[in-house]
């Protein structure tokens, strides 16, 4: 059984979902507003927080950016009435997990909770053991990450990413298979990944503009480069700027 907190200040909706939820064998509890929301986010400490955009007061995003600026790790589904693409991924963007448009099928909104509980990489054997790729270092147990030494402060989700390509390094992946195997749908929109990917760029990348690390291959995906790779693409970075080359973490 999962806890999933439901802020949305639409009594129907919020309703149906804990009724949804309740059904499902997970303990459901409502807030209608940030303020509300924030007490019991913090107090009851939910697996899941289910989060309408629009609300009473200060916005879901708003209220999202603050937990995440916080380090909160909590997995969240955004619902919202704004279904464009710009939309979608500024929900992303902010740090949700998840978007659904309403309205929507209480059914598939339970159905992504429980994808998001399944821990990622699912498929993977020693899932919680570090892996080294040259100069990077991902530590799921920790949920750390560092690249040349530097220390990367990622989002649970792009952690989850990450870990994922790093043990599957030199290989590359399509966005639908990465929406399968890292957040365990069958179902979702491939810019749910695109999104997750500039991010993790702007992070890792020694120029995000011009992505190597972490390179698009066309025709089959997203792939990142060996430990070999890595220690040249960062060598060259060094040189490019004038810096020297990178140092390379123990």
């Amino acid at each position: 059984m999962a806890s999933v907190l439901v802020i949305d200040d639409d009594a129907l909706v919020s309703t149906t979902v804990l009724a949804y939820l309740r059904a499902a064998g997970h303990e459901g509890r409502h807030a209608v507003d940030a303020r509300d929301g924030e007490r019991l986010w913090r107090t009851w400490t939910p697996d899941v927080v289910v989060l309408d955009v629009v609300l009473p007061g200060p916005s879901g995003l708003d209220l999202l950016r603050r937990m995440r600026g916080a380090a909160d790790p909590t997995r969240v589904v955004l619902l919202s009435g704004l279904g464009s693409t710009d939309d979608r991924i500024a929900g992303l963007e902010v740090g949700a997990d998840d978007y659904l448009v309403k309205p929507f099928s209480p059914r598939e909104l339970v159905l992504r909770v429980e994808a998001l509980l399944r821990r990622a990489p699912v498929d993977q054997p020693g899932a919680q053991t570090p892996v080294v790729v040259g100069p990077l270092r991902v530590d799921p147990s920790t949920r750390s990450a560092s690249v040349a030494g530097r220390v990367l402060p990622l989002t649970p989700r792009e952690h989850d990413l990450l870990a994922f390509l790093a043990r599957n390094a030199g290989r590359a992946f399509s966005a639908r298979e990465l929406l399968r195997r890292v957040w365990g749908w069958e179902f979702g929109d491939d810019s749910t990944v695109a999104v997750h990917v500039r991010r993790l760029r702007e992070k890792l990348e020694p120029d995000p503009s011009r992505p190597a690390l972490l390179a698009t291959v066309r025709g089959a995906g997203y792939r990142l480069g060996t430990g070999p790779e890595l220690e040249e693409l960062l060598a060259e970075a060094g040189r490019s700027s004038g810096s020297g080359p990178a140092v390379v973490a123990p």
